[in-house]
């Protein structure tokens, strides 16, 4: 089981996000790469909200891929390309996360690989062996 940490000698977490994750001893890893709003068939929203929702899509099917689920990830790192998109970002990874917290980062980035691209999330998780 992860142990999700927000000690007091750190400021309290923004939003839903914990500071520390540690996984147990004995726990298998996986390393997702980046995953943006593209579907199966590589059709990709407009907007970003489209394109945010269609990537937990993703994340959460290559977690079922590999028998695990969004409250095995440890961390989530997002990177996108509006800062005005910032807020729309955190309701959707709330939703989608369920009320897991695990470690996160966002950061603005002035592009992506593709030009229409707004939101690219990477994650790690952990499940006990």
């Amino acid at each position: 089981m992860l142990k999700l940490v927000n000690p007091d000698t750190l400021p309290a977490p923004a939003s839903n996000y914990s500071h520390i994750v540690e996984v147990p001893e004995g726990s298998r890893l996986v390393f997702m790469s980046g995953q943006v709003g593209v579907d199966t068939e590589g059709n990709c929203h407009d907007d970003f909200a489209g394109q945010c929702n269609q990537v937990f899509v993703n994340i959460k099917a290559a977690l079922a891929a590999m028998d695990m689920q969004m409250s095995d990830l440890v961390r989530l790192n997002a990177y996108l390309t509006d800062a005005g998109d910032v807020g729309a970002f955190r309701d959707i990874r709330d939703r989608w996360m369920e009320g897991h917290p695990a470690a996160s980062t966002l950061v603005m980035v002035p592009a992506l690989a593709a030009p229409n691209w707004a939101v690219e999330i990477e994650v790690v998780a952990s499940q006990s062996a």
